[in-house]
């Protein structure tokens, strides 16, 4: 696995995943968390508007940091429910990684609310009896809580292949890492009043028919 790290201040590789254009829905969600960043600011869960990725949602994850490198989905598109062949609310966002992949999956998606950082990563799943190949790209957001605290990841992950017989688990083989400069740990922001759209206790965001939704977990 290779592992590469761009800071603030260096010039981004742009030959990366964002630019492959079979993975377009993660130019998408990251361009929108971008114009979210005011005065270059991390984001609020609550700020997050499904309709402002709309043509992504399928694709589309938020996580919920439960102990340092983990973190459990709040939210799923649907795409990672055919991945799994089952419903992934709930789940840890590393059921989907092999386990000798965890370890550095871990660090990484702690990388991203610790530092903060945002995370392009290359994936490719296990093949076998009906598993064809399949390969993947994520992308981890970090996002504040409505308590100010840096424990919400927006994700993006999109694969190009056929499914095949699920699970389909992935190996990590790239991970490059671009670090969010002047943020620190952000912990002693105020607390907000939720918004709608992805905040915690809002009714789940209706789409108009023909449209992909995202599946909320409760609480």
């Amino acid at each position: 696995m290779r592992v590469r790290e761009k800071t603030g201040g260096n010039v981004i590789d742009m030959t990366g995943l964002v630019t492959d254009n079979r993975f377009r829905s993660l130019t998408e969600v990251e361009a929108y968390w971008e114009g979210l960043r005011v005065g270059g600011a991390v984001p609020r869960r609550a700020d997050i508007d499904p309709r402002g990725i709309e043509n992504a949602l399928e694709y589309a994850f938020v996580l919920e940091r439960i102990a340092p490198g983990l973190a459990r989905l709040r939210i799923a598109g649907m795409h990672l429910n055919d991945l799994m062949g089952m419903e992934m609310r709930g789940m840890p966002i590393s059921a989907m990684v092999l386990p000798n992949a965890r370890a550095g999956f871990a660090r990484t998606l702690e990388a991203v609310m610790s530092r903060p950082a945002v995370a392009r990563i290359t994936l490719s799943a296990q093949t076998g009896i009906g598993k064809p190949s399949l390969d993947g790209r994520m992308l981890l957001l970090p996002l504040l809580s409505d308590r100010g605290e840096i424990t919400r990841v927006l994700g993006c992950f999109e694969t190009h292949g056929q499914i095949g017989r699920a699970p389909r688990r992935f190996s990590v083989t790239q991970t490059d890492l671009r670090n969010l400069p002047g943020q620190g740990s952000r912990k002693a922001l105020p607390p907000q009043r939720a918004e709608a759209g992805f905040a915690e206790g809002q009714r789940r965001f209706g789409l108009r028919p023909g449209y992909l939704r995202l599946v909320k977990s409760d609480g």
